[in-house]
């Protein structure tokens, strides 16, 4: 998934660069550090143990949604044309419904009752 955003990332980083000067220091600015949060966040929970992961990937589906609002302002604003608009907002669709099932499973995996946490082994 890591990889999924990055390449989503970079399409977003072409047109930061051409979007009007009035959003790209402001709301472009936003989204950049929104996007970096992303990554930061999802390579975190990539690579910790699985108990601990699920605070990540929550934190990283939050931001993402909040992504995709700031991305369609932009857009309703007038500084996304609608092919770039909707180059961007299929990728983090896809993103956010990975990151959807992975938090559903990360909550049966950890929730007393599953056989796979410590909490239902006796």
């Amino acid at each position: 998934m890591l990889q999924k955003v990055k390449a989503a990332y970079l399409v977003w980083f072409k047109y930061y660069q051409i979007i009007p000067k009035t959003h790209r220091h402001t709301l472009g600015q936003q989204i950049d550090t929104l996007w970096i949060e992303i990554i930061k966040t999802l390579a975190a929970a990539t690579f910790i143990p699985r108990q601990e992961k699920l605070p990540y990937v929550r934190s990283t589906i939050q931001r993402v949604d909040t992504l995709k609002v700031l991305l369609m302002v932009l857009w309703e604003a007038g500084s996304l044309q609608n092919e770039q608009y909707i180059s961007l907002s299929i990728p983090i669709e896809e993103i956010g419904k990975n990151l959807g099932g992975w938090s559903g499973q990360l909550e049966k995996q950890n929730s007393p009752t599953s056989p796979n946490s410590k909490a239902g082994k006796k």
